[in-house]
């Protein structure tokens, strides 16, 4: 097993990198183009806050899919579980994460899960607060909390994208109300899920929400911010269904909890060991970074941390 360090993150990134070429930087997300197809940074942080970091760690972009992890574990403290799998499902999906055509099939009324574009809305429509403004306000404090950066904000400019660039999730929006899935209003359970991907974070703070994930729900102050049997459930959901329909790959591959953006983000959850953050732009065909992929799956055979792996059995005979 390799030593954790941040000479060994440096030279996993350099093994990594190659893999950027495999995948293609999402032109529709302001200031993200070709002159980043070669970044690739990594935070790891481990539960008693030692953090290793190397490559362009600093480096900020969108959190598009991985605000899902929030925005479940938030509908999931307003309603509790029953309440949230009326609304959206919790099993796997063998098709692309914005897909239509899933939920026209008529054995199902719902998303999903959670971690699909359908899925998300929904789950957004099941946020506490009065208006919009309140709902978003409520997400971003929670997302300080556990990242323990006042600093984070919403970018205008994604936001703007997000709304302009909507007509497949308005689609989807409007025809989970056909069906009677989504009851609340629209417009709102849209312009929340777009506020809530439009928010700037860089490596260190997706390790953060990974680590608040692997040590139990514990922000960094000690404060206990969800009870055990939300994180079961949102750890479950990532390792089944957060690197959408490739996300059986990455279970057997890597082994832990994990959840991709197209910014290229990925947020990694080894319970009780680590929390990673990993940014690298270019994405596969399923919305996935391929550089960052390749860094999860090194990182996971380098340091043991396939949770599922019998190198982690201790012969006692």
């Amino acid at each position: 097993m390799k030593k954790l360090s941040n000479q060994y993150l440096e030279e996993a990134i350099e093994d990594s990198k190659p893999y950027a070429a495999n995948g293609e930087i999402k032109p529709d997300i302001p200031r993200m183009d070709e002159k980043m197809r070669d970044m690739l940074g990594v935070t790891i942080i481990t539960p008693d806050f030692e953090i290793y970091r190397a490559g362009e760690y600093d480096q900020t972009v969108p959190m598009q899919s991985t605000s899902k992890i929030i925005g479940l574990m938030l509908a999931l403290q307003d309603f509790g579980k029953d309440r949230v799998f009326q609304t959206v499902g919790m099993e796997p999906m063998g098709d692309f994460f914005n897909s239509i055509s899933s939920l026209e099939s008529p054995a199902n009324e719902k998303p999903f899960n959670p971690m699909v574009n359908a899925g998300a809305i929904s789950v957004a429509s099941l946020i506490k607060g009065q208006t919009v403004e309140n709902r978003f306000s409520r997400y971003l404090d929670f997302l300080k909390d556990i990242t323990e950066n006042n600093e984070l904000k919403m970018d205008e400019e994604v936001y703007e994208a997000e709304v302009n660039n909507g007509a497949r999730n308005r689609s989807l929006a409007y025809f989970l109300q056909s069906t009677g899935t989504l009851v609340t209003d629209v417009e709102d359970a849209l312009d929340l899920y777009f506020r809530m991907n439009s928010i700037m974070m860089n490596s260190t703070g997706f390790a953060r929400v990974g680590l608040f994930l692997a040590r139990g729900g514990y922000d960094p102050d000690g404060n206990k911010l969800i009870p055990d049997q939300h994180l079961r459930t949102v750890k479950a959901i990532m390792l089944t269904s957060g690197m959408y329909n490739a996300s059986g790959h990455y279970a057997v591959e890597v082994g832990f909890p994990c959840k991709s953006g197209v910014s290229g983000s990925i947020i990694g959850s080894v319970p009780g060991v680590m929390g990673i953050g990993v940014v690298s732009p270019p994405i596969d065909s399923k919305g996935n970074s391929t550089a960052g992929g390749a860094l999860l799956k090194k990182l996971s055979k380098d340091l043991e941390l396939n949770m599922f792996g019998i190198e982690n059995i201790k012969d006692k005979h």
